[in-house]
């Protein structure tokens, strides 16, 4: 345990193995665990939590084949199918992330590519929605060309999420219509033009710890302003509907977010969807490790109220990040 906050500390690199003694913690030194990753993300990000909501502006369609998503061209889920949500919509979320003074505003498009345009009337929507609300917008839309992501950077887009999902050695068992190394090199191309990057993974797709592992790293190396850590939620309709989940205890669940602060003390940790059933009971400990949060669902799962993530955040004697 001294190692490894003097490594946290002092930012060396951790190695595969000591990432995997994190996973391999025994339950019953977990809290001595939180202490110390709390030491560091106070250090790095305070007493203070970060909310978000996220706007689902383009919902199903979608041509690719991720196994864990409803909105997949494989996927029977019964979702909402729509190509962009009229903009008053975008317009009274954007009014509630500035009312309530949230840390940004997400907005997710399903699919992989689109034409331009599509990608200028989106522009359109964002730029309205900055004249009118300037709130801070984080943007989830697949791979763009050079010149799309310079048009949404024009408009106001702030940072763009884009996850490496799970190990470049599983990515193949969980899609095939696009590769791992496109997701990477993707994100290299919006750094290139200044982009705030948001990457991360889910956990429970069936992957091993070492996969977890090797995920984070790759996350380390990107070097992402945050990093979003979901956990399954097998969804009826989709291809990991009937997925065993049962290793996805909150004890579990914690040491990942753990890890992802050690390797990355600097990012925010967000705890992503799956929080309100994984750690349910037990949310007060994951702000030991996160600085960030998610309020009022996500893309097709429904979420806890921006109310009760608030009240959820001071209960547990931690700050809610009012930004200016």
């Amino acid at each position: 345990m001294s190692k490894i906050i003097q490594k946290s500390f002092e930012t060396e690199r951790f190695s595969h193995s000591e990432a995997m003694e994190i996973l391999n913690l025994p339950d019953e030194d977990l809290p001595e665990l939180l202490d110390i990753v709390y030491a560091i993300r106070k250090k790095y990000k305070g007493n203070t939590v970060g909310v978000q909501i996220l706007t689902n502006v383009r919902s199903g369609n979608c041509s690719q084949n991720c196994a864990y998503c409803a909105q997949s061209r494989d996927s029977e889920a019964n979702i909402d199918k729509y190509r962009l949500v009229p903009y008053e919509k975008l317009l009274h979320d954007g009014q509630i992330a500035r009312d309530n003074k949230l840390s940004r505003h997400c907005i997710g498009l399903s699919g992989i590519r689109f034409g331009d345009k599509e990608i200028s009337e989106f522009a359109d929507y964002v730029r309205n929605l900055k004249r009118e609300v300037d709130t801070y917008i984080c943007c989830s839309i697949g791979f763009l060309t050079l010149q799309q992501a310079q048009k949404l950077k024009d408009a106001g887009v702030n940072r763009i999420n884009h996850n490496l999902n799970t190990s470049r050695n599983f990515y193949g068992k969980i899609c095939t219509t696009h590769t791992y190394d496109e997701r990477v090199e993707n994100i290299k191309m919006l750094q290139s033009l200044g982009f705030e990057i948001c990457c991360g993974g889910i956990a429970g797709l069936g992957e091993s710890k070492t996969d977890i592992v090797d995920m984070l790293f790759d996350i380390k190396e990107i070097n992402p302003q945050s990093v979003p850590i979901n956990f399954l939620l097998p969804l009826k309709g989709t291809a990991l509907a009937d997925t065993d989940v049962s290793h996805l205890s909150a004890e579990y669940c914690l040491k990942i977010l753990c890890l992802a602060r050690l390797l990355l003390p600097k990012s925010d940790i967000r705890c992503a969807a799956g929080r309100e059933v994984y750690l349910k009971g037990k949310e007060k400990w994951m702000f030991y490790a996160v600085d960030s949060i998610f309020a009022s669902g996500y893309l097709t799962a429904g979420g806890q109220s921006v109310e009760d993530t608030i009240k959820l955040i001071t209960d547990a004697g931690f700050q809610y990040k009012i930004e200016s």
